[in-house]
């Protein structure tokens, strides 16, 4: 996710120290999942229990980090945590349905106004909060877990399944969030974009109406649509030809490239799989054809030109 305190993708790339190099290094002493399971570096685990396939996410959202108070309310930080979360599973074509949330506070924090945003996004998305851990610490720090049904047939989208000639689909306007955040800053306190960064929505009838269109691969637009579209070029070895980008009302091109934190999907999908039908037969808005998968993985284009690389990467 993004960090509202500075300019999204305004960080520096320094070798070695980014998370994704963090995570990658992680994975490997981890090491590979069992079949028919998928673990580090996708947008959740998918393991078997028993007989059951399950969808696991967590996530953490940080006072400071992922949410100016200043600007936005503690409940709004609540709402976040859980719905980052439940847009993890739904990136798979997955649905959350439990959700554990662990809160480390300082004394005074304003407990119940963040379990009101919780629960509201809890009810909103069907995902019951069932238990977690409480501490004390230096800030606010929110961290869930979700879980939900992660077998069935078509199996989870992955990121890793694009191929050549793929389109590629978004399921809406994107920079709404990265807008909101700079209306916020300059005073305003209400408005569709403003609710864009506050209070995102995770596209979960849209995840699975693509995963029954057996799209190819999927991610949500956390960190940047540039970057997070680069992680789906990256695991599945091919490249793009992008025509052009949907931007929000009220948003900028750099917004949509990299202002992060909107959670709409970046679907990949198979030309005669009709994606746009699928949606509109679920009654849902049409998704946006926004370009192609290509073979060469070094190729990456918008509208002719090399595809910016934009989006926040936290440095550890």
């Amino acid at each position: 996710m993004g960090d509202p305190t500075r300019r999204p993708g305004s960080a520096p790339s320094v070798p070695g120290t980014d998370e994704f190099e963090t995570i990658r290094r992680i994975a490997a002493r981890v090491g590979a999942a069992p079949r028919g399971e998928v673990w580090i570096g996708d947008d959740a685990a998918i393991v078997r229990v028993g007989d059951a396939l399950l969808a696991i996410a967590a996530d953490a959202v940080v006072a400071g980090v992922h949410a100016d108070l200043t600007l936005t309310s503690v409940a709004d930080l609540g709402w976040k945590a859980l719905a980052v979360n439940v847009s993890d599973l739904a990136a798979m074509g997955c649905v959350a349905d439990r959700a554990l949330v662990t809160v480390s506070a300082s004394p005074g924090s304003d407990l119940d106004g963040l379990y009101d945003g919780l629960l509201a996004a809890a009810e909103a998305f069907g995902c019951a909060i069932v238990g977690g851990d409480l501490t004390t610490g230096p800030g606010l720090v929110v961290s869930v877990s979700v879980i939900g049904d992660g077998g069935g047939v078509p199996p989870p989208v992955l990121r890793s399944g694009a191929r050549p000639g793929d389109e590629i689909w978004v399921t809406g306007p994107l920079g709404a969030a990265a807008a909101g955040l700079r209306a916020l800053r300059a005073g305003h306190r209400d408005g569709p974009l403003v609710d864009a960064h506050a209070r995102p929505t995770p596209r979960v009838g849209e995840g699975r109406a693509a995963r029954a269109a057996l799209a190819s691969a999927m991610i949500d637009v956390s960190d940047g649509f540039s970057a997070d579209l680069g992680h789906i070029l990256d695991a599945s070895g091919v490249g793009c030809e992008l025509d052009g980008l949907a931007v929000a009302d009220g948003a900028t091109e750099d917004d949509a490239l990299g202002g992060g934190e909107d959670y709409e999907l970046v679907i990949c999908c198979r030309p005669e799989r009709e994606l746009a039908a699928r949606f509109r037969s679920a009654g849902l808005a049409d998704p946006v054809l926004v370009g192609r998968c290509v073979a060469d993985q070094e190729r990456r284009l918008l509208a002719g030109a090399p595809l910016p690389l934009r989006g926040w990467v936290h440095h550890l």
